[in-house]
């Protein structure tokens, strides 16, 4: 069988995030987040679920992380419970919120485990959102406020940090749609909410560099391609439409100093305010960027909701959708990277998240025998490979999850881990997988059998 070999300093991880995993929700005086609340409200979540427990990772530090030594991973992506480390948001310092991370931090690193960290993975403190939230200006300053508080206590010792994890969906599933956490279905704040999200991203990278730190700062979005469903000129414009809105909204302020033209002009007075000098803010330079690869979609002209435009998914030949309705489509992940490539200035590349949910059943031992999971990342490790062949700038890997976790409104339902969890046990058994196996010698030989 033909081996596709990486190259030597590829790096290969897995993901977590904060609220998904830790649990000890009121714990250690820990603050109150935006999902502590709006998980507590009825018909929110699937199920009812809720994340006060979910894998009890705060309990369960030391076995995580030699599950992770025994994966063979080099590199681990966490994220930080903004609440834990300052329950205000602002003020005064919870020292045992950072004693936990201090711990995980240094366990890593016990274990050769490089430690990628996420200032923001949506656990926004509730008290903050009670000012306002994102839509208000004043939450760049509490942001770095709190990034600084993170960086001088474990700045040390981290080697990258990312300032955000997929601001689009903190944007427009929090305060557009309202189906995540704080649940406002706003336009004009999701706009005003992606500005804010940059500029808090520009703040804080700045502040890195002042502050001297060794490691590496960048941010994670979530990224897709979109192509004309049919040569009608108006579908070619709606999935432009759908790429400034997903992508170039993001892309654009952070690596060109504006955001998409045609966009803009397309929402006309429910546009963010930009003050002067915002641009050069959020375009400060970052060292790399992380990439949330999951699907691909078709993109046609429809008389619906503001953007005028339907969606499908891109399924390539073979494939399938998965549990989570998504169009399985790896060579798109091929383009997507050639493209940031060609128009981005080939930055230094992660993909910080991808993997699936295929809802393979466990045996009455707890094992999963997910084939499923195993060749769905050998067909995107593969595209990813083919976009390194081609050019592209991609350092590392991070499959999502480490672990099955508490997937947000699907609550426990979706299982992205490569690590199975009992959410019936008190005790939260964990189970490798057999993808989890197959990733081990994967990351034995860097290199994946095709």
């Amino acid at each position: 069988m033909p081996r596709l070999i990486f190259p030597n300093s590829f790096i290969w991880g897995a993901a977590t995030a904060s609220y998904q995993i830790e649990g000890a929700w009121d714990e250690d005086g820990k603050g109150t987040s935006i999902w502590d609340t709006f998980t507590h409200k009825p018909y929110r979540i699937w199920h009812g679920d809720t994340g006060d427990i979910a894998c009890d990772h705060y309990h369960h530090l030391s076995e995580d992380v030699s599950l992770m030594d025994h994966l063979g991973l080099q590199s681990y992506r966490f994220s930080i419970s903004w609440p834990r480390i300052l329950p205000q948001g602002i003020g005064q310092v919870e020292p045992r919120g950072l004693d936990f991370y201090d711990r995980l931090i240094d366990q890593l690193l016990e274990k050769d485990i490089l430690p990628m960290a996420t200032l923001n993975h949506w656990d926004f403190p509730q008290a903050l959102q009670d000012l306002g939230g994102w839509p208000n200006r004043d939450v760049v300053s509490w942001f770095t406020e709190y990034a600084g508080v993170v960086f001088e206590r474990l700045g040390d010792r981290v080697t990258y940090w990312a300032t955000h994890n997929e601001p689009f969906v903190v944007a427009f599933s929090g305060y557009g749609g309202g189906g995540f956490a704080p649940g406002i279905s706003s336009f004009p704040q999701a706009l005003q909410a992606t500005h804010h999200l940059l500029l808090s991203h520009g703040k804080t990278v700045q502040l890195y560099r002042q502050l001297g730190y060794p490691g590496k700062i960048g941010i994670v979005l979530n990224l897709a391609t979109f192509h004309p469903k049919t040569d009608n000129p108006a579908d070619f414009s709606a999935a432009r439409r759908m790429e400034d809105f997903i992508n170039n909204l993001f892309l654009d302020p952070i690596f060109k100093g504006c955001y998409p033209e045609n966009f803009m002009q397309w929402i006309g007075d429910m546009a963010p305010e930009v003050q002067a000098g915002d641009m050069d803010i959020i375009q400060e330079p970052i060292d790399f960027l992380g990439i949330n690869y999951y699907f691909s979609q078709m993109v046609s002209r429809q008389n619906r909701g503001l953007l005028k435009l339907a969606t499908e998914p891109k399924i390539d030949p073979g494939w399938g959708m998965t549990e989570k309705g998504w169009g399985t489509c790896p060579s798109e992940l091929t383009q997507l990277l050639l493209h940031l490539k060609q128009d981005y200035g080939n930055p230094p590349m992660y993909i910080t998240e991808n993997g699936t949910a295929l809802g393979e059943p466990a045996d009455e031992t707890g094992f999963v025998n997910d084939q499923g999971r195993i060749n769905y990342l050998r067909a995107h490790f593969t595209a990813a490979h083919q976009a390194i062949t081609k050019g592209a700038d991609l350092r590392g890997y991070y499959v999502w999850s480490l672990m099955d976790n508490f997937e947000w409104a699907e609550g426990f339902d979706l299982r992205f881990g490569l690590i199975g969890v009992d959410f019936n046990d008190p005790g939260r058994k964990r189970t490798p997988k057999a993808s989890y196996d197959w990733y081990r010698q994967v990351i034995e030989n860097n290199a994946v059998s095709v």
